[in-house]
């Protein structure tokens, strides 16, 4: 069976992705958010979760988005996602259905009595004690929220974030590095506004700055192609090509020459800039200045220009783009899409959801109308969330 092949259907006439498909059996979250206590037993089949805005059902999708390394898609302080009138913990554990077969427990969450100030949670594989990016290597993750639907006509920085995510799908080491070298440029950029300017100290920061920062440059660059030959052969019938490029000088130098001799000059740069960056109070140079550009193919224009319809349709277009790549490659990731369909007409709403039975993929899809999801039919577990309980 090819990644794109329908799943099959079974007696009942309901249509079950392939076991060798990544899901989810089941989920529970204790003291999350609106949730004392909430159990959904999954049979792989998308999800579509349906009640009214404030019911939970993104409390749910928020939930199942920690389930990857990441503050999940809200981006919340751990101590935070407790919920009101319980303990002062979290947790939230699942079961993998894995692509052999074979099932694992994985789980995370926050102990009663942490203190505010404590981001650390607990993440748990198997029994076992992990950190979070170990995640990584279990389950890949997309999600789309409303909060995106400006992602085009903001600041850089959280298209750089999307992106990152993106890359993460193939090399989940990449967030680690990206953690590393956010560390060693906060304290560049505390050295330099204290006006201590400690060769040595200055030195091993902006060696670590290069070394992580080309690293991150060339992963992203390496992303940039696949993910362009993957929209190139998408059709453009329910959703337009989008054309993708990256803003960055490492990203460009990178595609270019050896990465060690971009490691060299941006170690170089970094050194000979130390006055510029202090008196601009942070690093004009690096990785974490790109942006990712997107241009609406078919009408040549940017997608900060085009409508607020043609942007969200072009923000599909590449995440199912990237959901097949990754699937093509069997690293299926769980689709975790927030107000979606909403925004879709009638044929994007139908195309979508063909999309997603076609992968075999697991989506857990929310609105406030059951009608959005009624061309999923059976091939979709439908459930009604309201007053912190989720019902079939």
């Amino acid at each position: 069976m090819s990644p794109t092949d329908p799943a099959p259907a079974g007696p009942d006439g309901t249509v079950r992705p392939a076991p060798e498909r990544l899901s989810l059996a089941r989920l529970i979250v204790t003291d999350f958010r609106s949730y004392a206590r909430a159990e959904l037993d999954l049979d792989a089949r998308p999800v579509a979760l349906t009640g009214e805005n404030g019911a939970g059902k993104t409390n749910l999708l928020e939930a199942v988005s920690l389930l990857s390394p990441g503050r999940g898609l809200r981006g919340a302080a751990y101590a935070d996602l407790a919920r009101a009138d319980g303990t002062g913990g979290w947790a939230v554990s699942a079961t993998l259905r894995l692509p052999d077969g074979d099932e694992l427990r994985i789980g995370t969450g926050q102990e009663a009595g942490a203190e505010k100030s404590n981001r650390s949670r607990i993440v748990r594989i198997g029994g076992v004690n992990a950190g979070p990016s170990a995640l990584a290597e279990y389950v890949r993750m997309v999600w789309l929220t409303p909060a995106m639907d400006r992602l085009f006509v903001e600041g850089a920085s959280e298209r750089r974030k999307f992106f990152d995510r993106l890359v993460m799908g193939f090399d989940p080491s990449h967030g680690t590095r990206a953690n590393a070298y956010e560390r060693a440029l906060r304290e560049r950029n505390r050295l330099l506004a204290d006006e201590m300017f400690d060769d040595g100290w200055l030195t091993g920061l902006e060696e670590q700055m290069a070394e992580h920062g080309v690293a991150i440059a060339a992963a992203r660059a390496e992303m940039l192609a696949r993910l362009r030959g993957a929209l190139d052969a998408a059709s453009e019938d329910a959703f337009p090509r989008a054309e993708i490029a990256l803003e960055g000088a490492l990203e460009d130098q990178v595609t270019r020459d050896p990465a060690v001799d971009v490691e060299d000059r941006f170690r170089a740069l970094l050194k000979e800039m130390r006055g510029r960056d202090a008196g601009a109070g942070r690093a004009l140079d690096g990785p974490h200045r790109t942006d990712l550009l997107v241009r609406h193919a078919a009408k040549d224009r940017e997608a900060r220009t085009c409508s607020t319809g043609e942007q969200k349709a072009l923000l599909i277009g590449m995440v199912l783009a990237n959901a097949r790549l990754l699937a093509a490659r069997g690293h299926q990731p769980l689709l975790l899409l927030d107000e979606v369909a909403a925004h879709l007409d009638e044929t994007r709403r139908a195309a979508l959801f063909d999309e997603i039975v076609g992968l075999g993929l697991q989506a857990f899809m929310t609105g406030t109308d059951p009608s959005l999801f009624e061309a999923f039919g059976p091939r979709a577990q439908h459930m009604r969330v309201a007053d912190g309980h989720i019902h079939a």
